[in-house]
Protein backbone atom coordinates (compact mmCIF):
# COMPACT_ATOMS: atom_id res chain seq x y z
CA UNK A 1 0.00 0.00 0.00
CA UNK A 2 1.38 3.67 -1.02
CA UNK A 3 1.09 6.31 1.35
CA UNK A 4 -1.06 9.04 0.43
CA UNK A 5 -0.05 12.47 0.25
CA UNK A 6 0.68 14.93 2.38
CA UNK A 7 0.09 12.66 5.13
CA UNK A 8 -3.93 12.14 4.29
CA UNK A 9 -5.21 8.63 5.98
CA UNK A 10 -5.93 7.51 2.51
CA UNK A 11 -6.30 4.11 1.40
CA UNK A 12 -4.07 3.25 -2.08
CA UNK A 13 -5.33 0.44 -4.34
CA UNK A 14 -2.96 -0.84 -7.17
CA UNK A 15 -3.71 0.50 -10.58
CA UNK A 16 -4.77 -2.08 -13.10
CA UNK A 17 -1.66 -1.38 -15.00
CA UNK A 18 0.80 -1.56 -11.61
CA UNK A 19 -1.15 -4.78 -11.08
CA UNK A 20 -0.05 -5.80 -14.78
CA UNK A 21 -3.88 -7.16 -15.13
CA UNK A 22 -4.93 -8.04 -18.60
CA UNK A 23 -7.88 -5.12 -17.92
CA UNK A 24 -5.50 -2.71 -18.32
CA UNK A 25 -5.38 -3.38 -21.99
CA UNK A 26 -8.51 -1.45 -24.05
CA UNK A 27 -8.82 -3.76 -25.73
CA UNK A 28 -9.04 -6.99 -23.66
CA UNK A 29 -11.66 -4.49 -21.86
CA UNK A 30 -13.69 -4.64 -25.01
CA UNK A 31 -13.45 -8.41 -25.40
CA UNK A 32 -14.53 -9.02 -22.39
CA UNK A 33 -18.02 -7.25 -22.77
CA UNK A 34 -18.22 -8.30 -26.43
CA UNK A 35 -18.12 -11.88 -25.59
CA UNK A 36 -20.97 -11.76 -22.88
CA UNK A 37 -24.41 -13.38 -24.16
CA UNK A 38 -26.44 -10.49 -23.93
CA UNK A 39 -29.26 -10.33 -26.56
CA UNK A 40 -30.12 -6.86 -28.18
CA UNK A 41 -26.83 -5.53 -27.10
CA UNK A 42 -25.94 -3.46 -30.33
CA UNK A 43 -25.66 0.04 -29.57
CA UNK A 44 -25.56 1.39 -33.02
CA UNK A 45 -28.71 -0.26 -34.10
CA UNK A 46 -30.65 0.84 -31.03
CA UNK A 47 -29.61 4.19 -31.01
CA UNK A 48 -30.59 4.58 -34.35
CA UNK A 49 -33.92 3.03 -34.17
CA UNK A 50 -34.63 5.77 -31.63
CA UNK A 51 -33.40 8.66 -33.63
CA UNK A 52 -34.17 7.13 -36.96
CA UNK A 53 -30.42 7.59 -38.26
CA UNK A 54 -26.84 6.86 -36.73
CA UNK A 55 -25.98 8.90 -33.99
CA UNK A 56 -24.04 11.63 -34.94
CA UNK A 57 -22.65 14.74 -33.13
CA UNK A 58 -25.07 18.02 -33.07
CA UNK A 59 -22.53 20.07 -32.49
CA UNK A 60 -19.57 20.92 -29.84
CA UNK A 61 -20.90 22.95 -26.89
CA UNK A 62 -18.42 21.32 -24.22
CA UNK A 63 -14.18 20.75 -25.12
CA UNK A 64 -13.61 17.85 -22.35
CA UNK A 65 -9.81 18.01 -21.71
CA UNK A 66 -8.56 14.88 -19.75
CA UNK A 67 -5.54 16.04 -18.13
CA UNK A 68 -3.51 12.63 -17.81
CA UNK A 69 -4.23 9.77 -14.92
CA UNK A 70 -1.75 11.12 -11.75
CA UNK A 71 -4.38 10.81 -9.02
CA UNK A 72 -4.10 10.87 -5.27
CA UNK A 73 -7.05 8.15 -4.96
CA UNK A 74 -7.59 4.93 -6.88
CA UNK A 75 -10.92 4.40 -6.62
CA UNK A 76 -12.45 0.98 -7.22
CA UNK A 77 -14.92 2.38 -9.94
CA UNK A 78 -12.63 4.12 -11.77
CA UNK A 79 -12.87 4.36 -15.55
CA UNK A 80 -9.15 6.11 -16.00
CA UNK A 81 -7.93 3.32 -13.81
CA UNK A 82 -6.16 6.52 -12.18
CA UNK A 83 -3.72 6.63 -9.39
CA UNK A 84 -0.58 7.96 -7.46
CA UNK A 85 2.12 5.66 -10.34
CA UNK A 86 0.99 7.06 -13.06
CA UNK A 87 2.42 9.30 -15.41
CA UNK A 88 0.77 10.26 -17.96
CA UNK A 89 0.13 14.61 -17.88
CA UNK A 90 -0.69 16.69 -20.96
CA UNK A 91 2.10 19.00 -22.03
CA UNK A 92 2.54 22.19 -22.52
CA UNK A 93 2.61 22.08 -26.22
CA UNK A 94 -1.04 20.40 -26.38
CA UNK A 95 -2.43 22.72 -23.46
CA UNK A 96 -1.30 25.14 -26.42
CA UNK A 97 -3.50 23.78 -28.82
CA UNK A 98 -6.28 22.93 -26.99
CA UNK A 99 -6.03 27.01 -26.36
CA UNK A 100 -5.66 27.53 -29.87
CA UNK A 101 -8.74 25.75 -30.97
CA UNK A 102 -10.81 27.23 -28.50
CA UNK A 103 -9.36 30.83 -29.86
CA UNK A 104 -11.15 29.67 -33.44
CA UNK A 105 -14.59 28.90 -32.26
CA UNK A 106 -17.30 29.84 -29.92
CA UNK A 107 -17.43 26.71 -27.79
CA UNK A 108 -18.81 27.71 -24.85
CA UNK A 109 -17.33 25.57 -21.84
CA UNK A 110 -13.96 23.81 -21.33
CA UNK A 111 -14.68 20.91 -18.91
CA UNK A 112 -11.22 19.64 -17.14
CA UNK A 113 -11.03 16.24 -15.87
CA UNK A 114 -8.58 13.24 -15.15
CA UNK A 115 -7.20 11.32 -12.74
CA UNK A 116 -7.30 14.19 -10.57
CA UNK A 117 -6.34 17.12 -13.22
CA UNK A 118 -5.19 19.60 -10.35
CA UNK A 119 -2.56 17.34 -10.08
CA UNK A 120 -1.23 18.15 -13.80
CA UNK A 121 1.65 20.82 -14.42
CA UNK A 122 -1.16 22.55 -17.13
CA UNK A 123 -4.43 22.35 -14.68
CA UNK A 124 -3.41 26.24 -13.71
CA UNK A 125 -2.56 27.13 -17.41
CA UNK A 126 -5.22 25.67 -18.62
CA UNK A 127 -7.73 27.53 -16.31
CA UNK A 128 -6.09 30.70 -16.89
CA UNK A 129 -6.12 30.57 -20.63
CA UNK A 130 -9.91 29.47 -20.83
CA UNK A 131 -11.08 31.98 -18.71
CA UNK A 132 -9.17 34.80 -20.66
CA UNK A 133 -10.85 33.57 -23.89
CA UNK A 134 -14.40 34.22 -21.32
CA UNK A 135 -15.14 30.19 -21.14
CA UNK A 136 -17.13 28.92 -18.43
CA UNK A 137 -14.70 25.81 -17.03
CA UNK A 138 -15.43 22.94 -15.14
CA UNK A 139 -12.90 20.88 -13.03
CA UNK A 140 -13.67 17.81 -11.76
CA UNK A 141 -12.45 17.57 -8.53
CA UNK A 142 -12.24 14.22 -6.28
CA UNK A 143 -12.39 17.01 -3.16
CA UNK A 144 -9.47 15.31 -1.21
CA UNK A 145 -7.07 16.64 -3.41
CA UNK A 146 -7.60 20.29 -2.19
CA UNK A 147 -6.31 19.17 1.23
CA UNK A 148 -2.79 17.87 0.08
CA UNK A 149 -0.12 20.86 0.23
CA UNK A 150 0.77 20.79 -3.59
CA UNK A 151 -2.95 22.16 -4.04
CA UNK A 152 -4.60 23.68 -0.95
CA UNK A 153 -4.29 27.03 -2.42
CA UNK A 154 -6.55 25.57 -4.95
CA UNK A 155 -9.80 26.77 -3.47
CA UNK A 156 -8.90 29.98 -3.75
CA UNK A 157 -7.65 29.66 -7.30
CA UNK A 158 -10.74 28.17 -8.19
CA UNK A 159 -12.84 30.70 -6.63
CA UNK A 160 -10.69 33.38 -8.05
CA UNK A 161 -11.49 32.22 -11.54
CA UNK A 162 -15.04 31.06 -10.68
CA UNK A 163 -14.69 27.84 -11.79
CA UNK A 164 -17.25 25.80 -11.29
CA UNK A 165 -16.60 22.44 -9.42
CA UNK A 166 -18.24 18.65 -9.96
CA UNK A 167 -16.94 17.12 -7.03
CA UNK A 168 -17.18 13.50 -6.42
CA UNK A 169 -18.93 12.18 -3.89
CA UNK A 170 -20.55 8.64 -4.06
CA UNK A 171 -22.76 8.62 -0.81
CA UNK A 172 -23.35 11.52 1.83
CA UNK A 173 -22.78 8.78 4.84
CA UNK A 174 -19.20 7.54 5.32
CA UNK A 175 -19.09 4.10 4.85
CA UNK A 176 -20.50 4.03 1.21
CA UNK A 177 -17.83 6.28 -0.38
CA UNK A 178 -14.33 4.79 1.51
CA UNK A 179 -15.85 1.43 0.25
CA UNK A 180 -15.73 2.84 -3.48
CA UNK A 181 -13.10 5.64 -3.07
CA UNK A 182 -10.87 4.52 -0.02
CA UNK A 183 -10.33 4.64 3.52
CA UNK A 184 -10.05 7.99 4.67
CA UNK A 185 -11.23 9.59 1.65
CA UNK A 186 -14.73 10.55 2.91
CA UNK A 187 -13.61 12.53 6.29
CA UNK A 188 -11.58 14.19 3.60
CA UNK A 189 -14.02 15.05 1.46
CA UNK A 190 -16.11 16.60 4.04
CA UNK A 191 -13.47 18.98 5.41
CA UNK A 192 -12.68 20.25 1.20
CA UNK A 193 -16.68 20.44 0.81
CA UNK A 194 -16.29 22.80 3.96
CA UNK A 195 -13.22 24.81 2.53
CA UNK A 196 -15.22 25.42 -0.80
CA UNK A 197 -18.33 26.74 1.13
CA UNK A 198 -16.00 29.43 3.59
CA UNK A 199 -15.01 30.25 -0.24
CA UNK A 200 -18.17 31.07 -1.14
CA UNK A 201 -19.32 27.76 -3.52
CA UNK A 202 -22.54 26.56 -2.84
CA UNK A 203 -23.56 30.05 -1.67
CA UNK A 204 -22.20 33.09 -3.70
CA UNK A 205 -24.61 32.30 -7.18
CA UNK A 206 -20.93 33.11 -9.32
CA UNK A 207 -19.41 29.94 -7.55
CA UNK A 208 -21.02 26.54 -8.31
CA UNK A 209 -20.99 23.88 -6.50
CA UNK A 210 -22.05 20.26 -8.08
CA UNK A 211 -21.65 16.71 -6.12
CA UNK A 212 -21.51 13.50 -8.37
CA UNK A 213 -22.88 10.85 -6.93
CA UNK A 214 -22.98 6.98 -8.58
CA UNK A 215 -23.85 3.64 -6.70
CA UNK A 216 -21.92 1.68 -4.88
CA UNK A 217 -22.95 -1.63 -6.37
CA UNK A 218 -24.36 -3.23 -9.24
CA UNK A 219 -26.96 -1.38 -9.72
CA UNK A 220 -28.57 2.13 -11.72
CA UNK A 221 -28.82 5.00 -9.74
CA UNK A 222 -31.88 6.03 -7.50
CA UNK A 223 -34.08 9.39 -9.12
CA UNK A 224 -31.74 12.05 -10.06
CA UNK A 225 -34.74 14.72 -8.41
CA UNK A 226 -35.61 12.88 -5.33
CA UNK A 227 -31.92 12.10 -4.20
CA UNK A 228 -30.81 15.47 -4.77
CA UNK A 229 -33.56 16.74 -1.77
CA UNK A 230 -32.40 13.95 0.24
CA UNK A 231 -28.80 15.15 -0.41
CA UNK A 232 -29.46 18.78 0.03
CA UNK A 233 -30.76 17.61 3.21
CA UNK A 234 -28.69 15.71 4.58
CA UNK A 235 -25.59 17.03 4.02
CA UNK A 236 -26.75 20.37 5.60
CA UNK A 237 -27.93 18.73 8.49
CA UNK A 238 -24.73 16.26 9.28
CA UNK A 239 -22.14 18.58 8.25
CA UNK A 240 -23.10 22.02 7.18
CA UNK A 241 -22.46 22.01 3.63
CA UNK A 242 -23.88 23.53 0.87
CA UNK A 243 -24.21 22.80 -2.66
CA UNK A 244 -26.25 23.88 -6.06
CA UNK A 245 -27.19 20.45 -7.48
CA UNK A 246 -26.31 17.05 -7.86
CA UNK A 247 -25.96 14.59 -10.85
CA UNK A 248 -26.40 11.01 -10.50
CA UNK A 249 -24.51 9.00 -12.96
CA UNK A 250 -24.24 5.56 -13.86
CA UNK A 251 -20.94 3.08 -13.31
CA UNK A 252 -19.41 2.32 -16.66
CA UNK A 253 -18.55 -1.30 -17.14
CA UNK A 254 -15.08 -0.69 -18.07
CA UNK A 255 -11.31 -0.40 -16.15
CA UNK A 256 -11.56 -0.75 -12.29
CA UNK A 257 -15.49 -0.86 -12.48
CA UNK A 258 -15.08 -3.73 -14.81
CA UNK A 259 -12.07 -5.28 -12.84
CA UNK A 260 -14.99 -5.15 -9.67
CA UNK A 261 -17.11 -6.62 -12.15
CA UNK A 262 -15.28 -9.73 -13.20
CA UNK A 263 -14.49 -10.36 -9.57
CA UNK A 264 -17.90 -10.89 -8.14
CA UNK A 265 -19.07 -12.46 -11.66
CA UNK A 266 -21.88 -9.61 -12.08
CA UNK A 267 -20.46 -8.39 -15.30
CA UNK A 268 -23.14 -10.49 -17.57
CA UNK A 269 -25.80 -9.37 -14.95
CA UNK A 270 -24.74 -5.75 -15.25
CA UNK A 271 -24.75 -5.39 -18.79
CA UNK A 272 -27.79 -7.33 -18.87
CA UNK A 273 -29.47 -4.41 -16.71
CA UNK A 274 -28.15 -1.49 -18.73
CA UNK A 275 -29.31 -3.17 -22.28
CA UNK A 276 -32.66 -3.89 -20.56
CA UNK A 277 -32.88 -0.48 -19.22
CA UNK A 278 -32.06 1.17 -22.15
CA UNK A 279 -34.47 4.33 -22.56
CA UNK A 280 -34.83 5.60 -26.54
CA UNK A 281 -35.79 8.96 -25.05
CA UNK A 282 -32.47 9.15 -23.24
CA UNK A 283 -30.33 8.59 -26.65
CA UNK A 284 -30.83 12.44 -28.09
CA UNK A 285 -29.03 13.71 -24.32
CA UNK A 286 -25.73 11.37 -24.77
CA UNK A 287 -23.42 13.73 -23.78
CA UNK A 288 -21.44 12.12 -27.26
CA UNK A 289 -23.70 14.41 -28.86
CA UNK A 290 -22.35 17.53 -27.94
CA UNK A 291 -19.50 16.99 -26.11
CA UNK A 292 -15.22 16.60 -28.18
CA UNK A 293 -13.09 15.03 -25.46
CA UNK A 294 -9.48 15.52 -25.72
CA UNK A 295 -6.95 13.34 -24.80
CA UNK A 296 -3.36 14.38 -22.14
CA UNK A 297 -1.50 13.10 -25.47
CA UNK A 298 -3.55 15.40 -27.79
CA UNK A 299 -6.11 12.69 -29.45
CA UNK A 300 -9.65 13.07 -30.20
CA UNK A 301 -12.50 11.01 -28.53
CA UNK A 302 -16.31 11.17 -28.40
CA UNK A 303 -16.33 10.84 -24.93
CA UNK A 304 -14.12 10.36 -21.85
CA UNK A 305 -14.98 6.54 -21.59
CA UNK A 306 -13.89 6.37 -25.49
CA UNK A 307 -10.79 7.66 -24.37
CA UNK A 308 -9.99 5.28 -22.13
CA UNK A 309 -10.88 2.32 -24.42
CA UNK A 310 -8.76 3.92 -26.74
CA UNK A 311 -12.06 4.40 -29.80
CA UNK A 312 -10.58 7.35 -31.19
CA UNK A 313 -13.33 9.84 -33.40
CA UNK A 314 -14.13 8.40 -36.93
CA UNK A 315 -11.91 8.26 -39.39
CA UNK A 316 -13.12 10.92 -41.58
CA UNK A 317 -12.82 13.44 -38.84
CA UNK A 318 -9.72 14.86 -37.51
CA UNK A 319 -8.05 12.95 -34.59
CA UNK A 320 -5.87 15.33 -33.05
CA UNK A 321 -6.14 18.31 -31.77
CA UNK A 322 -3.71 20.03 -34.09
CA UNK A 323 -5.83 19.04 -36.81
CA UNK A 324 -9.25 20.44 -34.88
CA UNK A 325 -11.79 21.61 -37.28
CA UNK A 326 -15.52 22.50 -35.99
CA UNK A 327 -17.56 21.93 -38.93
CA UNK A 328 -15.75 18.30 -38.99
CA UNK A 329 -16.27 17.48 -35.06
CA UNK A 330 -19.86 18.77 -35.00
CA UNK A 331 -21.59 16.36 -37.79
CA UNK A 332 -19.17 13.29 -36.91
CA UNK A 333 -20.68 10.00 -36.71
CA UNK A 334 -20.24 8.40 -32.89
CA UNK A 335 -18.16 5.47 -32.48
CA UNK A 336 -20.06 3.15 -30.11
CA UNK A 337 -19.79 -0.44 -28.10
CA UNK A 338 -21.90 -2.22 -25.80
CA UNK A 339 -20.47 0.02 -23.15
CA UNK A 340 -22.97 3.13 -24.14
CA UNK A 341 -25.38 1.18 -23.01
CA UNK A 342 -24.59 2.94 -19.68
CA UNK A 343 -25.41 6.20 -21.01
CA UNK A 344 -29.50 5.06 -21.95
CA UNK A 345 -30.43 3.10 -19.28
CA UNK A 346 -33.25 4.45 -17.64
CA UNK A 347 -33.08 8.07 -16.50
CA UNK A 348 -29.96 7.97 -19.00
CA UNK A 349 -26.37 9.13 -17.89
CA UNK A 350 -24.05 11.63 -18.39
CA UNK A 351 -21.31 13.97 -17.44
CA UNK A 352 -24.14 16.52 -16.34
CA UNK A 353 -26.24 13.61 -14.48
CA UNK A 354 -29.48 12.09 -16.25
CA UNK A 355 -30.79 12.82 -19.33
CA UNK A 356 -34.43 12.91 -19.05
Amino acid sequence: MANAPAGLAIKIRPTLARARSPLAAPAHQIAVLDGLAVPDADFGARAASALGEPLRASGVDVLQLNLGRKCNQTCVHCHVDAGPDRKEDMSRETADLCLDALARTDIPTVDITGGAPEMSSQFEYLVRGARALGRHVMDRCNLSILLTKPYSHLVDFLAEHQVEVVASLPHYRGHGTDKQRGDGVFDASIQALQKLNAAGYGRDPKLRLVLVTNPVGAFLPAGQASLEGEWKREMKRLYDVDFNDLYAITNMPISRYLEWLEAGGKTEAYLQKLVSGFNPAAVAGVMCRTTLSVGWDGRLFDCDFNQMLDLEVESGSPRHIRDFALEAAASREIVVGRHCFGCTAGAGSSCGGATV
